[in-house]
């Protein structure tokens, strides 16, 4: 598990998470995570290189999203992978993360 994270000076931070987001990996990433979430900033999650997304992995999402709204972060997703992408169409989730999904061309959708 790998999380980059680099800030702006305009309150913009943007959260780099590589390999997976599953049951295994889901407490370390919420303690590495949760100090990003401040009053006033945006914080982009590049999801782009996750290989695997479970329950957990998308409760944490979830979790991400709704405290960040409570304390008047901006949340957003973006830069999908296949794996993630799958998810939260399978949990009917993309309302609720209003994010635009970008699909590759190179995915293989089942």
């Amino acid at each position: 598990m790998s999380i980059t994270v680099s800030t702006s000076e305009n309150k913009e931070v943007v959260i780099h998470i590589s390999d997976e987001m599953t049951i295994y990996t889901v407490l370390e990433q919420k303690n590495s995570l949760l100090p990003y979430l401040k009053t006033g900033h945006t914080i982009h999650v590049d999801l782009s290189d996750v290989s695997e997304l479970d329950s957990a992995g998308i409760q944490l999402l979830i979790f991400l999203k709704k405290q960040a709204l409570k304390i008047g972060a901006e949340f957003k997703l973006q830069n999908h992978s296949q794996a993630v992408f799958e998810v939260i169409e399978l949990f009917k989730l993309t309302e609720f993360f209003t994010d635009p999904v970008v699909i590759s061309a190179e995915w293989k959708l089942s």
